[in-house]
């Protein structure tokens, strides 16, 4: 039906008649002549019709906002003065000489260029959102960026393979969505929450680089980087070890960002251990981007009379300070704000100290309420290790550690973007290796996974899955990027006994073992290669590209906070019939449910 898309018309066109469909953006009426900005995936193009065609002016002149049309006529340069540098065809326009309204559009909700729209009102009405020239930009990026992953791994021997969407609900971390099975009463199916067991038996199976650009399901709270389905690019190869695959898929970012973005990363990327990284960021995902850093003071202030540094340092806590540069202007009202704050973390409060004069490490060079409860050689130290200097401020966190860090690790951030502690680096990526295999779980009083209970501790800790496996670190790697993780891995375990081993670390019983993973347990006896792989949030890394604030921006049809859709009202109850053949009755709720 059309010649040309309205974005791709430029002045190489100028006396060419064409035809192009798209849909209203804009209608303009200058007296007696009428001009329509048309718009499709690739851009605008400005139409003008005259009123010397009577029959097509009759038309122009009933037509309005997102009315979808046809439309044909001859290209000719924009008067002079005219010119539009910011699009495409910017230097063209399209005198008409007919018009087909393909179909007419009842009155939008919402005016497509209006930037302030709220997302309920997006997501319910997201046909209309997706047409938006933003959003239009996102999807066409995300596009480009996952044709450039799969270009990169299909030039460099990976081999797509597709994993089944029904599957086993195994113990992997985040709550399983469950499929009821019709045919099986009783029994149900999970949607996978990664490939991961299937990709390791693809490697078993000989596959030695199998990737997949995959829907993930995870039934967990949500967040801005968030959705219950998400879409993964997941990459497995044979006979490597981190050494290797770090170094490839480290390759393979930098070539996605010349492709999609024509931006250089850094070559090569910043390598950080997890200890490293928590104890300097409170994260293991850090902003490097931002300036500032934690300063380790528990060892500092073990014997000072405030017991809200002396507790914490005594019980296995700890307390870290952040100095703010030149901090010491902060407004009471905003140390306040920053109060509130971190106790979204966690923080029962946030103690400072403002350096007036940091020749003076007493109350007459430091201004703050605990001034008077620290010894002059905890606060000499104090300003020594933070380096500050006259006119800064610090801030501590005294807690359990994963308080501290992350109550510091986010006012860290708040901080360095809100005040300008940023170095001025649009891209900093970040390696953050040697993960703990486990942490401890307080409520069920046991050891949990930190990755997955998959993945291999190093060959030196393989010895302390029985006698400490606090100490065990895992052969894991992240890379993050601006403060977000964008991909996640690790060397897996192919040897039986050490799967075994982590089970037992785990506690899962034998018994348990082969309930869920003897399928793979069993796999592993038949001479499973050494194996490991990564897999990328393309949501993320797309996200962080189109600069958007969440990564319901980059996704065509997203779910709310609330794992809503509101486009289709899923999730929708179903009628009893369907409930009968999947041997379902409905519990009415009761007081506790509700």
């Amino acid at each position: 039906m059309r010649t040309h898309y309205c974005g791709q018309v430029t002045a190489a066109h100028i006396d060419q008649t064409i035809t192009l469909c798209g849909w209203v953006h804009r209608r303009r009426d200058h007296g007696g002549v009428i001009f329509i900005d048309l718009r499709d995936r690739e851009g605008l193009a400005q139409v003008v019709c005259d009123p010397d065609r009577p029959d097509m002016f009759k038309v122009a002149e009933s037509i309005r906002n997102e009315f979808c049309l046809k439309l044909t006529g001859k290209v000719r340069r924009r008067p002079e003065g005219t010119v539009n540098p910011d699009i495409a065809s910017g230097e063209i326009e399209l005198l008409c000489h007919e018009i087909e309204v393909l179909n007419a559009s009842a009155p939008p909700p919402f005016q497509l260029d209006d930037d302030n729209l709220s997302e309920t009102v997006r997501l319910t009405h997201r046909v209309l959102d997706l047409r938006r020239p933003r959003m239009q930009k996102n999807l066409m990026l995300r596009y480009k960026v996952a044709m450039a992953f799969r270009r990169f791994l299909d030039t460099n021997g990976f081999i797509d393979i597709e994993t089944p969407m029904l599957t086993k609900s195994t113990p992997e971390g985040a709550r399983d969505y469950l499929v009821p099975s019709r045919v099986h009463n009783g029994q149900f199916f999970a949607l996978p929450q990664s490939p991961q067991l299937f990709k390791q038996l693809l490697m078993m199976a000989g596959f030695d680089r199998y990737y997949q650009i995959t829907k993930c399901f995870r039934d967990e709270d949500l967040r801005a980087d968030r959705q219950p389905e998400f879409t993964q690019v997941d990459i497995e190869t044979s006979f490597m070890d981190v050494a290797d695959i770090t170094p490839l898929m480290e390759e393979m970012v930098r070539f996605v960002f010349k492709e999609a973005l024509d931006t250089d990363l850094p070559n090569p990327f910043p390598r950080m251990t997890y200890a490293e990284a928590m104890n300097r960021y409170g994260s293991d995902k850090p902003d490097l981007r931002v300036t500032l850093e934690l300063t380790e003071l528990t060892d500092v202030v073990r014997d000072v009379a405030f017991k809200v540094f002396s507790g914490p340092a005594n019980s296995g806590g700890r307390v870290a300070a952040l100095l703010v540069p030149g901090g010491a202007s902060l407004t009471r009202g905003e140390i306040d704000e920053y109060t509130r704050f971190v106790g979204i973390y966690g923080a029962k409060g946030l103690a400072y100290i403002k350096v007036n004069d940091a020749n003076q490490p007493n109350e007459q060079g430091l201004q703050s309420p605990i001034v008077k409860n620290l010894h002059e050689t905890a606060l000499r130290t104090i300003l020594e290790r933070t380096n500050a200097k006259s006119g800064d401020l610090i801030f501590f966190g005294a807690d359990k550690t994963k308080i501290v860090n992350d109550a510091l690790g986010a006012l860290r951030i708040k901080l360095g973007h809100e005040k300008g502690y940023v170095s001025g680096t649009q891209w900093c990526p970040l390696w953050v290796v040697d993960f703990p295999m486990f942490e401890y779980d307080e409520e069920d009083k046991r050891w949990v996974a930190c990755h997955h209970p998959f993945t291999s501790p190093k060959n030196e800790h393989v010895t302390l899955l029985k006698s400490n496996p606090g100490e065990c670190l895992a052969k894991a790697y992240d890379l993050a990027l601006n403060g977000w993780e964008i991909g996640g891995g690790s060397i897996r375990i192919h040897r039986a006994e050490v799967q075994e081993a982590v089970f037992g670390a785990l506690n899962i019983s034998p018994e348990e073992q082969r309930m869920k993973f003897g399928f793979l347990l069993d796999a592993l006896k038949f001479g499973a290669p050494p194996h490991g792989g990564i897999a990328f949030g393309l949501d993320r890394v797309v996200t962080l590209m189109a600069n958007a604030e969440s990564i319901r921006d980059v996704i065509a049809f997203p779910k709310t906070q609330r794992a809503q859709c509101l486009l289709t009202s899923a999730p929708s109850p179903v009628d009893e019939k369907q409930l009968r053949e999947l041997h379902i009755r409905l519990r009415q709720p009761t007081a506790e449910t509700t």
